[in-house]
């Protein structure tokens, strides 16, 4: 039997190739990702790093070491115009650059994104100094999140945290836990926006509603770490996006 002619044809994702490396254990950044980007297209490839079933600066050091075989397991042959690392933890323990590095040094992207510099990202966008954050973590992994805004600029002040280290339960966080933590945070004198830290929280339900009963922006690390990917391929504001972020001009 001859083998049937074909052609071959472009990548799936006309508008850009979008990758995700998400922790083991976070069950909510994929589901926040669907809500908001246009399908089919952009295309969205997502790979999995262990995260441990606790999450202390001890288990996010170890994933600094399997970040680049997560990469590594994207398809080889698709051109990755961004690939976001989903941990901003993590990528404050191991720093932007490194991630970076560890990255495109395992995958074809153009572009590398994390939550931290999305986030920062906002802040500058939307002119905000001064944020209130709001962490599930224990004091060892929400403390250098706080230093790392304070170091950028932007000054914290409050920080609440449920102070949870089993990752698997930071999914489950009841979203009106969240806000009302948020709430809490936000009351600090001098805040000018509100910062929803993990990317595992459930946070996107909760966004607008906080804002408008703080009078102040509220950014999650999903829904910066969408924006910004979106801004990198030239993707307008999704219809029922979450928040200030994305309706803001840059």
């Amino acid at each position: 039997m001859s083998p049937s002619v074909y052609r071959l044809t472009g990548p799936i994702g006309a508008t850009g190739t979008l990758g995700l490396i998400v922790l083991q254990a976070d069950e909510t950044i994929e589901q926040d990702f669907r809500r908001i980007l246009p399908a089919p297209d952009p295309a969205l490839y997502v790979s999995r790093i262990p995260s441990g079933a606790d999450l202390n600066p001890d288990t996010i050091a170890a994933m600094e070491h399997d970040l680049p075989r997560a990469a590594a397991l994207f398809p080889g042959a698709a051109a990755f115009d961004v690939v976001g690392y989903a941990c901003t933890s993590g990528t404050t323990l191991i720093g932007p650059a490194r991630v970076r590095a560890l990255v495109q040094g395992a995958c074809t992207a153009r572009d590398v994104a994390d939550p931290l510099t999305a986030a920062r990202a906002a802040l500058r966008t939307l002119g905000v100094g001064a944020i209130a954050l709001v962490s599930p973590y224990i004091a060892p992994v929400a403390g250098p999140v706080r230093r790392a805004f304070e170091a950028s600029g932007h000054p914290v002040t409050a920080t609440v945290s449920f102070g949870e280290e089993v990752e698997s339960r930071v999914a489950r966080i009841d979203p009106a836990s969240i806000r009302a933590a948020a709430l809490e945070a936000g009351a600090a004198p001098g805040t000018e926006a509100v910062f929803l830290s993990c990317t595992n929280l459930r946070t996107f339900d909760v966004i607008d509603d906080l804002e408008a009963a703080l009078g102040l922006p509220v950014i999650s690390s999903n829904q910066a770490l969408a924006w910004y990917m979106m801004r990198a391929i030239g993707l307008s504001c999704p219809a029922g996006a979450p928040g200030r972020l994305f309706r803001a001009r840059s």
